[in-house]
């Protein structure tokens, strides 16, 4: 698949077959991953890979939204995929914890990876930290960034509409919105 097919072709899925995930696709998920970008190149961030239906069970549980979408998402994937981050291993900004940037963009390199291998994904972020914590066994020292549940399809689900970019892309100013050949 093309780079920008990719791109096109990620969206948050919730429905999935049981079918377990290929191991040589996992590890170029896993490499993709590792490949990311992080603050200093401190890599603060650790990928948690869970397969157990139990453990799956408890994570669905660590979900908090007002849906049950998210959870039964996890329950019936083959694997979910937990990223946390050592703050002490990355650095701070202007109060900003540059740990919850390295997950999230190391959390999505996994992502697009496992779109380019054939797998869904769906970003789960609104959970209780100590409850997936102390179901993982995750040190102290360690927070949640996010997780995903990973596997084939159930159903195919098409992308949200295309964004209105001047709505969201500026050039030099706030009030100048960006169109297609606007730069030279």
């Amino acid at each position: 698949m093309q780079f920008y097919d990719v791109i096109q072709s990620r969206t948050s899925v919730k429905r999935f077959k049981s079918t377990p995930i290929d191991q040589e696709r996992l590890a170029r998920m896993v490499n993709a991953a590792m490949l990311s970008p992080s603050w200093k190149n401190h890599t603060s961030y650790k990928f948690i890979l869970v397969d157990d239906p139990k453990e799956k069970e408890l994570l669905a549980q660590a979900i908090m939204n007002d849906t049950n979408e998210a959870a039964a998402a996890i329950k019936e994937a083959p694997m979910a995929v937990v990223v946390v981050g050592a703050p002490a291993d990355s650095g701070i900004v202007e109060g900003r914890e540059y740990y919850l940037v390295d997950g999230a963009i190391a959390l999505e390199h996994f992502v697009l990876a496992a779109t380019n291998e054939g797998y869904g994904t769906c970003w789960i972020a609104s959970v209780d930290e100590n409850k997936i914590s102390q179901v993982l066994s995750i040190p102290n020292n360690y927070k949640v960034v996010a997780m995903t549940p990973i596997g084939e399809v159930q159903e195919k689900k098409e992308h949200y509409p295309e964004k209105d970019i001047g709505n969201y892309v500026f050039v030099n100013r706030w009030d100048n919105a960006y169109t297609e050949n606007m730069i030279q």
